[in-house]
Formats: structure tokens, sequence, C-alpha cells
């Protein structure tokens, strides 16, 4: 008798996990089937296409190629960027900026400024046919700078002292462990006047602001989105109601046409190694009171930037007033 139970049980138990199983593939299949129908349902409608930029711009290969995909993608009647960065290095912002002014030629873009739209996200708003911004968002911050920590007092404190065998008396200058070289400040300040005119005839060009103008509101200053309309840096109060409007009043797409958000793919190549070595660079140059930007990944901090608000403290700047 005690046997015939224990094969009852067991076959109730392997009926309950069968069920179980057979449940869970269904609800598998049904959500696989879902989302196959969110994605691919209406695969040829015409639809907007929001890019977001948001957070630190860096040179972004994934986001590099999705920009092409949107310009060849025939379902893509237009692309509006959303934006809310502080800029981010200037190459990042370069080579977004000539990514989608070439996607222009053959969608109208159109730029909408959330809360913030400075620096290097101002030179990729600039790229759009129709600049947006809500009456206090902040832009503008038109310059590039290159910052640089100085330890020497320092080390000098703690007994350490730093040497080089260099090839030139300019490589790897300035150091930090050392007052800056003049000669080493000018030629930066060379690089980040060379890299500033050029950022300032976007402005000229893209704005139609004459150059005087232009360069005396490139000075590193924010704008409020109402001063920036009265300065010409954008073209509307408002948000993305307005840039739809724009979009069907100045290139007849339908306000009906919906707005679907794009999102590059992620690239992993940021190795362990390098996490680890960040970390400890990170750490040593926080005790010595040099704080990196959170805003920016550690190993992007080279080169010039075009950011409206770093947060590394040092003793020197290299700056065009931004």
């Amino acid at each position: 008798m005690t046997l015939e139970v224990d094969a009852l049980l067991d076959r109730r138990r392997q009926a309950r996990r069968i069920a179980f199983w057979r449940g869970l593939v269904f609800l598998l299949v049904a959500g696989a089937i879902g989302v196959a129908v969110t994605l691919w349902a209406k695969p040829g409608e015409p639809h907007i296409a929001r890019l977001e930029i948001n957070g630190a711009i860096v040179s972004d290969r994934p986001l590099m190629r999705l920009i092409e995909e949107l310009r060849e993608n025939e379902n893509v009647s237009a692309i509006m960027l959303s934006i809310d960065s502080p800029g981010g290095t200037s190459v990042g912002g370069e080579r977004l900026y000539e990514a989608l002014r070439k996607a222009s030629i053959d969608k109208p873009v159109v730029a909408h400024i959330n809360t913030l739209g400075a620096s290097a996200a101002y030179m990729t708003a600039m790229a759009a046919d129709h600049i947006v911004a809500h009456r206090t968002s902040l832009t503008g911050s038109i310059g590039v700078l290159i910052q640089y920590g100085q330890i020497e007092r320092l080390l000098d404190h703690i007994g350490v002292n730093v040497d080089k065998v260099a090839s030139a008396p300019l490589k790897a200058e300035p150091s930090p462990f050392k007052s800056a070289d003049p000669a080493a400040v000018a030629v930066l300040q060379g690089v980040v006047d060379d890299s500033y005119e050029w950022f300032l005839s976007l402005v000229v060009a893209r704005r139609g602001i004459p150059e005087p103008e232009a360069r005396r509101l490139a000075d590193g200053r924010i704008y409020t989105g109402n001063q920036a309309l009265a300065a010409n840096l954008i073209d509307e109060i408002g948000g993305e109601e307005q840039a739809k409007d724009w979009l069907a009043r100045e290139r007849g797409i339908a306000l009906s046409t919906p707005v679907r958000t794009y999102k590059p793919k992620a690239e992993r190549d940021f190795s362990l190694t390098a996490h680890m070595a960040n970390l400890v660079v990170d750490r040593v140059f926080s005790s010595v009171g040099i704080k990196f930007p959170t805003i920016v990944p550690i190993g992007s901090v080279d080169g010039l930037m075009s950011l409206w608000h770093a947060s590394i403290s040092s003793d020197t700047k290299v700056k065009n007033n931004d």
C-alpha cells in the first residue's frame, strides 16, 4: 500500500513539473512573439528617429554607425536629436557634427535641447537644420580647453623627485611633476586657439552670425534658452512638440508620424586591465587633490575638451575663455 501511495505522489509531482515547464515555455514563446510584434510590426511605416545625445560626448564608433544607418533607412523620415549633455571631447563633437551634417543631406535633422546642451553638445546641435530649447535650458559655452594638474609642491613636501629623459624639451610637457614651462603653455594655447577658431567658424556659418558678434558671444559663457534665442544661437523656444511642428511646417512631415527612439549598440572593448588601471589612476590623483570629472571616462580626458563644467582641480588651465 505504501509503494502505491509513493508512486501516486511521484506521478503527481512529475505532472506538476511538466505543467510548470510547459507553462514557462508558453510564456517565453508569447513574450518572444510580443517583442517581435513590437519591433517589427509595420516595418515599412515612416517614422521620425529620435537620437538621444546624453552625458559626455566622446568619439563613439557605434553612434557614428547608427547615424549612417538612419541616413540609409528609407523608413526614417527625419532625425530628431534629443540633447542633454555638458559636452565632452572636441573630437567627439566634431565627429558627431560631421556625421549629422552628412545625414542632413538625405534627411531633415532637428535638435531639441533639454536641460543642458553646451560646448560640444551645442556643436552637435548646430548640425541640425533647426534648434529648439526650453526657456530655462542651458546652452552655449562655446570654447575649448585643456586642463592639467600640478603636484610639484606635494612631491617636494614628501621628498620625492621625478626626472625624465626626453627626445626634445617639449616632449610630454607640461608635466604634473614640475612647474609648467612657458614655452609648453604657449604651445598648448596655440592648439586651443586653433580648435576654438574652427568652432567659432561653425557658429558663423551655421547660425549666420557675423564674425565679430559670434566672437563676442563665444567667450565661454552659458546662455538660457531665452538668451540663446535673442542671440540667434537657437531658433525656437519649446520641446519635442515644437520640433515636430517645424518638421511638419517646413519639411512636410505629417504631425501623426510616430517617433521611435534609436540607441547605438554597445561596444565592449574596455578590458579588465584597463578598468583596474583607471581605478588606480583615479585613486592616486584623488589623493593629491586632483578630481577627474565623473561625466567623462578617465581614459578619455587626454586631449582637447569642449566641456561646460569640468570638475578637474588644477593650478593651471589653458583655455579660450571656456
